[in-house]
């Protein structure tokens, strides 16, 4: 199988896999809610399937280590595929910043982050995914292509999967651009994790649940993101800019709105 093939296969896998990974993060360590990560529709999310990409080339680049010492090499294998992950990371994230005025996921809070996109916690736990991926994942790979190369359903599934990917990247793409001009109206940046969590607020006060689709809270886009500025920034009237409140001001207006 050619290297395109196997970088599709893999992109897939990894997306679908990164997705579920992070809906049960978030379901015991972050949110505590079932949530559909990330800002696409379906069960995947992107970065997840370039950063198997990324590990997979690493991983056959290992006989190159400039290392003897085999255990020391794994070692600087693990540490050389975390840090290319941050590298993917944080371009992905200043792309979205800079380009369409969204933060996809926010590190602020995190000891030792770069502008709230990296940060070395989440470094060393991209370090130990390497890890189980080289492990358990890489040394079954090869074989794992050829045999699915050789039905047919393979070519059907990886097909049927880029298709939907396409279309969900297009319908997403369209809600983004319309956060981006919002966005630069109001010089702001819009963080999508606090966005989808007011939306599942509300949502909630209406006894609506919904697991996909979790960016659409029955109401007009323009009505859920000027909602959203007047939840987590105050009006500043000297210089009439938007100034993002503390989190626990946030936590207290959504209080005082509950009872």
């Amino acid at each position: 199988m050619n290297l395109f093939l196997t970088l599709a296969f893999l992109f897939l896998i990894g997306s679908v896999l990164g997705w579920g990974l992070e809906v049960i993060f978030r379901r015991f360590f972050s949110a505590h809610h079932w949530v559909n990560p990330g800002f696409l529709v379906g069960p995947y999310l992107p970065l997840y399937g370039s950063s198997l990409c990324v590990l997979y080339l690493l991983a056959m680049l290992e006989p190159l280590m400039p290392v003897e010492n085999p255990l020391l090499k794994k070692l600087l294998l693990f540490v050389v595929m975390a840090l290319a992950i941050t590298a993917l990371e944080y371009v992905a994230g200043l792309i979205f910043i800079r380009g369409m005025k969204i933060k996809l996921w926010d590190y602020s809070d995190r000891w030792g982050n770069i502008q709230g996109i990296i940060c070395p916690l989440f470094t060393f736990f991209w370090m130990v995914l390497s890890a189980v991926y080289y492990f358990l994942i890489h040394p079954h790979i090869l074989n794992a292509l050829h045999w699915l190369a050789e039905n047919l359903a393979f070519s059907f599934g990886i097909g049927f999967f880029y298709g939907v990917f396409l279309i969900d990247v297009g319908y997403s793409t369209h809600l983004m651009v319309k956060i981006r001009e919002f966005a630069k109206e109001t010089n702001i940046v819009v963080r999508v994790e606090e966005l989808r969590e007011d939306i599942h607020d509300a949502l909630q006060k209406k006894n609506v649940r919904r697991f996909f689709f979790p960016m659409h809270g029955g109401v007009p886009v323009r009505e859920m993101l000027d909602q959203y500025v007047k939840q987590h920034f105050s009006r500043e009237k000297s210089q009439g800019k938007w100034i993002r409140l503390p989190v626990k001001k946030v936590r207290k207006r959504k209080d005082t709105q509950k009872r």
